[in-house]
């Protein structure tokens, strides 16, 4: 053996009751459990794991890590709660496919999500150049989606209308090279534009495409407020129209119309899984959302692209109408719900000089400043070029133990990385389902848990060899105290890192040991293998 993990309490991500052995890997893979009073494995190095869990390392389903792998590679935050795997591309928006024009594009829409890190090098187009240029080294594991509004930008461009059937059957070709290069499947943004302008008959469309390679559509869906339940129907239709796996990005029902309904919720998917559709879902252990100030705006005042909504945005009598949808009837970018600027939080700016807004709310800066919030608002996305990033304190802590329970439930932090005050979610996402819903508040128990987070996310991806502690499987493992895990992120100081998690292994090498961050690179791309 390479390394015997001794004396561990194994969790072995399939939901049955734990049991004590000794964990021998061979060249990156387990490849022998022995169980207490089965004897010991001996190895040419052993850790003593007394006292410790081994799981399966955790995969985050809805992670926007799509820059961070490539400027940070080390990417401390995942690795130090124990995620092994993340995928990206997520919410319909991101860096492939794309040419010059929609690269530049893309990487101005979204500033707010990843940054626009200097010095870059911006050396890929296709799906397969992004993911080879994962595989030159990166700290944990990573899965791309295609994303649909990125593809709509290729393909149709920023116009709020139907694609034509030319455009449409470029747009299928698109997805099906992305997926035919290793993508896990279609991810679409229908609250963020240009993907909002698709209508449910081009998503069946796409669907089908994804349905052939075997991947699954993972849609943020168009509403999680005033029109929550009809949204989910209408993913819940796409996937029955298209035959595709749907997977339910951060699936929660959000505001004051929502608190207390996500039974409603539940009852919809059930009633479709007992018919057959292939469903699952992910959420994180939070109350707030995160996105960015830009996403507030109703989708009209966006087409066209940043340069077009900056422009309506210096328009006096044009942002005065954006204001009445937004403050009064409810713009389709907050979700049919009339904005309450207490409740928008502003995390990160992209320019430096604004700083001091950060970490008020939006009314609380408006107040300081002696404006009316949407004019503080309106100066803001100005002169940060729609790249203020926000916390939207608008969820509710009965639908979150609600839906988390649920046994098509997977976990994903939805975490953006930048800014002065992100979202703790990208920090502690996976310690706190074990400190706070598994040891404090009892909402899950921890062997129910850990599949939650490995083996059932591994089975929406389809990995063979991923997401159990079983002979044969990738020895992509997280060692953690169960007395002691936790998420070390709070809103004031989000990228503590969490406690109790001592050692974490990709592909059988130590990226954390003792706490610490090591040298080592051993992640690559996770690229699904198409079915057609």
């Amino acid at each position: 053996m390479d390394l015997v993990l001794r004396g561990a309490r194994v969790v072995d991500g399939s939901g049955a009751p734990s049991f004590r052995a000794d964990v021998g890997l061979v060249g990156g893979r387990i490849a022998e459990l022995a169980r207490a009073g089965e004897g010991r494995l001996g190895g040419r190095s052993t850790l003593d794991c007394d006292g410790l869990v081994l799981a399966p390392g955790f995969i985050d389903m809805h992670a926007h890590s799509d820059l961070a792998l490539l400027t940070d590679p080390g990417h401390e935050a995942k690795a130090a709660q124990g995620v092994t795997l993340e995928v990206v591309g997520q919410d319909g928006l991101s860096y492939a496919p794309v040419d010059d024009r929609t690269l530049a594009q893309v990487r101005e829409q979204i500033t707010g999500w990843n940054g626009d890190p200097p010095g870059l090098d911006w050396d890929w187009r296709s799906v397969g150049e992004y993911l080879d240029r994962l595989d030159r080294g990166i700290a944990v594991n990573a899965a791309y989606l295609v994303p649909h509004g990125t593809v709509r930008m290729l393909a149709v461009g920023w116009e709020d209308r139907p694609a034509t059937a030319a455009e449409l059957r470029r747009m299928r070709q698109l997805v099906a090279r992305g997926l035919a290069e290793g993508a896990v499947g279609l991810s679409s943004g229908l609250t963020y534009t240009p993907g909002a302008y698709a209508d449910e008959s081009e998503l069946t469309e796409l669907c089908r495409v994804v349905a052939r390679y075997g991947g699954y559509h993972c849609p943020h869906h168009r509403s999680y407020g005033a029109g929550a339940l009809a949204a989910y129907a209408e993913m819940v239709r796409v996937a029955r129209s298209s035959g595709c796996a749907l997977h339910l990005a951060h699936a929660t029902m959000n505001f004051d119309v929502n608190r207390g309904r996500a039974p409603e919720l539940l009852a919809l998917l059930d009633a479709a899984l007992d018919d057959g559709a292939d469903i699952s879902l992910d959420t994180y252990p939070y109350l707030p959302g995160c996105t960015t100030l830009a996403a507030m705006l109703p989708g009209w005042a966006t087409e066209g692209g940043p340069g077009a909504t900056l422009a309506r945005l210096r328009d006096g009598a044009v942002s005065e109408r954006i204001r009445r949808v937004m403050e009064v009837d409810g713009s389709d970018g907050c979700h049919g719900v009339p904005i309450d600027w207490d409740t928008i939080e502003i995390s990160g700016v992209a320019d430096p000089a604004l700083s001091r807004y950060t970490g008020l709310t939006v009314r609380e800066s408006a107040e300081r400043a002696g404006t009316p919030p949407f004019e503080l608002a309106r100066t803001l996305l100005l002169r940060d070029r729609l790249g203020t990033t926000i916390l939207q304190h608008v969820g509710h802590e009965e639908n979150v133990r609600t839906i988390m329970r649920h046994r098509v439930h997977t976990g994903g932090s939805d975490g953006l990385l930048v800014g002065a005050k992100p979202h703790p979610r990208a920090y502690g996402t996976f310690p706190r389902y074990l400190g706070t819903y598994v040891r404090e508040l009892g909402v899950l128990g921890l062997e129910e848990c850990v599949a939650h987070l490995t083996s059932r996310p591994a089975a929406r991806l389809r990995l063979p060899d991923r997401g159990l502690v079983r002979p044969g499987y990738r020895a992509d493992l997280v060692l953690f105290d169960p007395a002691t895990v936790g998420a070390g992120s709070t809103f004031a100081a989000p990228r503590t890192p969490p406690t109790g998690v001592p050692h974490v292994l990709v592909d059988g090498c130590f990226v954390m040991r003792d706490g610490r961050r090591t040298d080592v690179l051993a992640g690559r791309s996770v690229r699904r293998t198409p079915t057609c």
